[in-house]
């Protein structure tokens, strides 16, 4: 099991590092953060002073050395818009984040996952299609377009939330469903599809002619075969909290991470940009790196194929 862990933690410090390395390239070729900040009728000699300032007269190599020495020592750099540190600053957002796709995570689950099992054990009932109609519509409706819809409808017409803010609970109400409607519909299309593939395996039809009850087979060996689908989903949606809020965040003015990300890319505040992005890609790798560990405890012959290989 150890060598297992080792060796997925050494391709999520390579994944981080990757994407890292895509991050900074493609931000420094987007545009030239000197004219941004002090705007496109600014002076040479204050355009020049600005590069020199922050490093970016350098050539490119040499940036992207210091740049990985940055990461290294957990030193990121510093805002070129707030002139605060830019890890500070995305740490100031993330409770606010956390608190929207915390709550939508947890209702993903609570309701996707027993949802799709209930489909999968009355298939072909109405309960099921509906299952299916609902969850389909969920997760093919973009966020945005989702999140417009219930504004219109329970902001505007019906005033029974705020359309933005963060004064209060009723503030992360539309937001929260924003962001776990359509996850609740993935969960469910999966857990239901895994559920009916497991149900269909001989070693189920053995255990009720052995005379095991039903309830014992879905509990005791269904779902924990089942499972390993759905925890992979489950990963896939821990991984991307951050990265999920971020059209959520903008659409109803929430002051976390995403909005923040918007800003900063605006603006090209290098620093900043980049520290969202470590921690976003940080996020995503830990929850696989969690899921790759909750695979080797679920069936072990995944642990053995891993070693050997």
């Amino acid at each position: 099991m150890i060598s297992f862990v080792l060796i997925r933690l050494l391709r999520a410090v390579l994944t981080v590092l990757l994407v890292m390395t895509f991050a900074f390239f493609v931000l420094r070729l987007s545009g030239d953060p000197a004219l941004i900040m002090l705007g496109p009728d600014a002076p040479t000699e204050a355009v020049a002073a600005f590069r020199a300032a922050w490093g970016l007269d350098d050539p490119l190599w040499r940036q992207y050395l210091s740049y990985l020495h940055g990461i290294v020592t957990l030193d990121f750099g510093v805002s070129m818009r707030d002139r605060s540190p830019a890890l500070d600053l995305v740490l100031e957002r993330i409770p606010a984040t956390l608190a929207l796709t915390i709550p939508a995570l947890i209702l993903k689950v609570a309701i996707g996952i027993p949802a799709g099992v209930y489909a999968a054990l009355h298939r072909q009932s109405i309960a099921d299609r509906g299952v299916i109609l609902l969850s389909v519509m969920g997760f093919t409706l973009p966020s945005f377009v989702l999140g417009l819809l219930l504004v219109l409808v329970f902001a505007v017409q019906l005033g029974w939330f705020p359309s933005g803010g963060q004064d209060s609970w009723r503030h992360a109400v539309l937001p929260v469903l924003t962001l776990s409607i359509g996850g609740i519909g993935i969960l469910a299309r999966f857990s239901r599809s895994a559920m009916i593939e497991v149900l269909g395996q001989p070693y189920i039809r053995t255990a009720l002619a052995k005379g095991v009850s039903w309830r014992d087979v879905v509990w005791k060996h269904a779902l924990p075969n089942a499972s390993v689908p759905i925890v992979t989903i489950i990963g896939f949606m821990i991984g991307s909290l951050v990265a999920g809020a971020v059209v959520v965040e903008s659409i109803f003015s929430w002051p976390g991470v995403g909005r923040l990300l918007i800003v900063s890319v605006a603006n090209r505040d290098l620093a900043v940009v980049q520290a969202i992005l470590m921690v976003i890609a940080a996020t995503m790798v830990l929850a696989n790196l969690c899921v790759d560990i909750a695979y080797g405890l679920l069936d072990p012959r995944l642990r053995a194929r891993t070693t050997a290989a």
